[in-house]
């Protein structure tokens, strides 16, 4: 089979996009999209993501699979790279419109605007232990400071769902972290049932966080859109930063929202175009 594809990436979390309009199910396997991640023996990205029909009233839907092979239930850079790839295919400027999208974790509403940036309404955060999930706490509790073991330190940690589960805990330095080593044994630790992101945030300031991430089934990404948001999250229940920051993680910037008016998180953020190939 041969298989056309596009290259995303949202600050270098890249992603293969596959037009699947045809079908709900995606035309590729778990095992197909590991070797297609592979940087060394195939195109090399963080994940597949699959442009299926829409569904319950939506525009189209999303799937993902991991570089592992393990299917999330969202991605925010991701979707930014979705709703770039979806005005391709339709050959029009959606510019100042916006997009439903169906994904497992809910209906997700990407707004293209005037500057090339991508807006998403990402939906309300779920903060409590059973909608994470994690057994840090009862089921009807946030996990909001918590301590929580891993290696040879105790960590404080606040814990968000954006749709899939995020640990987020403050460090001095970012750079300091051995994420290559850490970030396997919070993803992995008993007290998340569905593994979890890691996120280590640094306050510069009320406006302006520093992030590095651990992506469960995909390790050490460039950036994380979920992850920034569930940040700006984490930081408002600690009373570390204001409801609007300058999210910056290695490969670029992200800006984060959680509005007061109606609950919702807004990224705002850019998705690039890399190349379209044939494999």
């Amino acid at each position: 089979m041969t298989l056309e594809f596009t290259k995303y990436h949202g600050l270098g979390n890249d992603f293969i996009l596959i037009d699947n309009r045809s079908s709900l199910t995606p035309i590729l396997t778990p095992q197909k999209s590991i070797e297609l991640c592979d940087r060394h023996f195939g195109i090399g990205a963080d994940g597949v993501i699959f442009a299926l029909p829409g569904q319950n009233g939506t525009d189209y839907s999303m799937r993902i699979f991991n570089s592992d092979g393990s299917e999330p239930e969202m991605c925010g850079n991701g979707i930014r790279c979705l709703a770039a790839f979806l005005t391709e295919l339709e050959g029009v400027n959606r510019t100042k419109d916006s997009y439903r999208i169906h994904t497992l974790a809910g209906v997700i509403t990407p707004q293209l605007t005037d500057d090339g940036q991508i807006r998403v309404d990402m939906g309300t955060p779920r903060l409590l232990a059973i909608e994470i999930p994690t057994t840090l706490a009862p089921a009807e509790f946030q996990v909001i400071n918590q301590p929580l073991e891993v290696g040879d330190k105790t960590w404080n940690v606040t814990c968000v769902s954006m749709g899939n589960p995020h640990c987020i805990t403050f460090v001095e330095d970012v750079h300091q972290i051995d994420l290559e080593k850490i970030g396997p044994q919070f993803e992995n630790h008993p007290v998340f049932p569905k593994r979890t992101n890691t996120e280590f945030i640094q306050v510069i300031n009320r406006n302006y966080l520093k992030m590095r991430v651990w992506e469960r089934g995909a390790g050490i990404t460039l950036a994380c859109g979920t992850g920034a948001c569930a940040s700006l999250v984490a930081g408002v229940l600690n009373d570390k930063c204001d409801r609007t920051a300058t999210i910056e993680l290695p490969g670029g910037s992200l800006e984060i929202e959680w509005s007061q008016s109606d609950d919702k998180i807004y990224m705002t953020g850019p998705a690039e175009r890399v190349f379209t190939g044939k494999y």
